[in-house]
């Protein structure tokens, strides 16, 4: 049995951290080169979830790249943004979509995730559901979310613990999330 994050747990995550250091993460995320990092897509309406996501990928080694407050971006959405953006979704090496009830209204977050969709291969795309319930998997019914391998936590063969995991659903095979970040 696999549990979701809870938009708690990221939140939780985020809370007991101090302002600064809060700040610090998020703005050393905004601040790197996407080359070979990990693009975390995510909705605006989500922003108190990313440092707590930026910190759990960051912990099982990722290098998290977010776009969303990047000073190079034109201020408003142009042609110019989105031939930014594709072109640092290209860079990177492993897209993850930090997906809530927020990602499915947002005009960013599908384009994205299709982005990636054509320059990746489908093994270095993965949801991270932030739900309200470990056990809630109703986002998966939305219309693309549901193709994609996810973030989880719970128990791999060959472990004694519980680890963060990417779980392949079709396959009923899942890779330790350092494992993954890292290609393997």
């Amino acid at each position: 049995m696999v549990d979701y994050i809870t938009r708690s747990d990221l939140r939780g995550v985020r809370t007991n951290l101090n302002e600064e250091t809060a700040n610090t993460i998020r703005k050393r995320a905004e601040d790197r080169s996407p080359q070979g990092a990990t693009f975390l897509s995510h909705s605006s309406k989500d922003e108190e979830l990313v440092v707590g996501a930026i910190r759990v990928l960051e912990n099982h080694g990722a290098t998290v790249y977010v776009d969303k407050k990047d000073p190079n971006l034109p201020p408003y959405t142009s042609k110019e943004t989105a031939s930014a953006l594709k072109k640092r979704i290209g860079q990177a090496g492993k897209f993850v979509l930090l997906a809530s009830a927020n990602s499915k209204d947002s005009r960013w977050v599908p384009w994205e995730l299709g982005l990636a969709d054509g320059y990746k291969r489908m093994e270095n795309i993965a949801i991270f559901p932030a739900v309200d319930s470990t056990y809630e998997t109703g986002w998966t019914s939305w219309e693309y979310l549901g193709l994609y391998d996810r973030i989880v936590h719970g128990k791999l063969e060959g472990h004694e613990d519980s680890v963060m995991m990417v779980l392949d659903v079709r396959k009923n095979t899942a890779t330790e999330l350092s494992k993954w970040l890292r290609g393997y």
